[in-house]
């Protein structure tokens, strides 16, 4: 899986942008509904957990991956740190909690090393789930009350944390049964036809100079601006993500024994890692099968591959004669089909549906752009200024979203970002050339 050097468990941008006169602010206002909204988000927490025993929610599968209790706490505690805490009158649960659940917040203190959260049996998954109640009482209790700007833009920012939880949640999850020697299902899930993809087809997109970034209506990460003007040259992109089939081709056709297609370091990750094929996928009686949310199931023709690194990714496209989009290629491209989805996250699912003339669902998709700021970023004020500038180094952009993205999350503008070699990651391609 590579070595990850941000913390992917808590590593996003924060909710924050800031104004001429320097002040931070949030780009929009909150929800109609705030109470319903974090009630909404906190209950879909526990529900992506409740098929996970105690067992399940303690253990750790790498260092790159929280165990599900630790997501279910920390994100608790992110709104008692940040919110309740400031807010005065506040008796917190535990004063342990918060050593144990804080991720990488210098300016709070001290944490738990990382690669041992799995070390962490107590508190139980039970304990946690009292946490999470104690807190929730708390939080509606303001709510009620009545809160001011401040607090609403740190709730509305929880939640969004909360709901990048909740696809790291998924993903941590499948990535510890996928260690199992049985592969047991996270879920059940009816078995599904295998059709043939839908025809590769190309779209064209003029050159010229383009506004990318967030415009600052709803919500946004501080990462997504400021927004700026970039000149593309003509280009063509995929009007879908790259099959199953067709990286079935690529395999037949010696991908994974060709030093020509890779970048070095991804040449080196492949001898390293004896990579063969993506993440998750093996050989049963002589076929193709992949680990899901359901167990092991034989391989879908029609999905989006998933579960590539960007050196597969990038490999890919050079054996198929194209690219990777640049993070503003495909912005742009987005906007033309901003408003069709793919699978996003369904408890009762957790996995893509077929590659359709979409951009936003089902995974999430490699670009060939480091991720960086953009002109004139500035990171917030205080502890949550941590929470995204200080990882712009050897990461790549991916964009779009996933099968475990929340709906409602996912957005043109919205930058996601793993180092090179991560492949638990729901995390495709779309191909792009001049």
């Amino acid at each position: 899986m590579g070595t990850a050097l941000v913390d992917t468990c808590d590593r996003r941008p924060v909710a924050y942008c800031h104004d001429d006169g320097g002040r931070v602010s949030l780009a929009a206002p909150a929800p109609p509904s705030l109470l319903a909204r974090f009630q909404d988000v906190r209950a879909l927490t526990e529900r992506l957990a409740a098929p996970l025993s105690p067992e399940d929610q303690t253990a750790q599968s790498m260092p790159e991956a929280s165990p599900t209790k630790w997501h279910r706490a920390h994100t608790t505690w992110f709104f008692e740190e940040f919110l309740l805490g400031p807010a005065g009158g506040h008796q917190p649960f535990d004063p342990t909690f918060r050593y144990l659940f804080n991720s990488y917040y210098e300016a709070v203190g001290p944490r738990h090393p990382r690669p041992q959260r799995g070390l962490v049996t107590r508190p139980s998954a039970d304990e946690v789930g009292r946490y999470r109640a104690h807190v929730d009482r708390a939080v509606v209790d303001l709510l009620r009350r009545g809160v001011d700007e401040k607090q609403e833009e740190m709730i509305v920012l929880g939640l969004n944390h909360e709901q990048q939880h909740q696809e790291l949640l998924v993903m941590d999850a499948l990535h510890l049964l996928s260690c199992h020697p049985f592969g047991p299902a996270l879920l059940r899930r009816p078995a599904e036809d295998d059709p043939e993809p839908l025809p590769l087809t190309w779209r064209a997109v003029p050159g010229g100079l383009y506004e990318v970034g967030h415009d600052g209506t709803g919500f946004a990460f501080d990462n997504e601006g400021p927004r700026h003007s970039v000149h593309l040259v003509p280009f063509e992109i995929a009007e879908r993500a790259v099959t199953n089939a067709e990286w079935l081709e690529f395999i037949a056709d010696g991908g994974y024994d060709r030093p020509e297609l890779w970048l070095s370091d991804g040449w080196a990750a492949v001898r390293r890692h004896g990579w063969r094929a993506p993440g998750y996928w093996l050989r049963q009686d002589g076929r193709w099968a992949a680990f899901g949310s359901a167990g092991v199931r034989p391989l879908r023709r029609d999905e989006p591959v998933c579960h590539l690194s960007f050196y597969e990714a990038d490999a890919y496209a050079r054996w198929a004669g194209a690219r990777l989009p640049t993070e503003f290629e495909w912005e742009v491209a987005a906007r033309e089909v901003a408003d069709s989805r793919g699978r996003l996250l369904d408890p009762d699912r957790l996995h893509p549906g077929p590659a359709g003339r979409h951009m936003l669902g089902d995974v999430w998709e490699w670009t060939s752009s480091a991720y960086l700021p953009y002109p004139g970023f500035r990171p917030a004020q205080g502890a949550v200024g941590e929470y995204n500038g200080k990882f712009m180094s050897d990461q790549h952009v991916l964009r779009g979203a996933s099968c475990a993205t929340p709906a409602g999350h996912e957005r043109p503008t919205y930058r996601n970002f793993y180092p090179a070699a991560s492949r638990w990651v729901f995390a495709g391609l779309r191909l792009a050339r001049p």
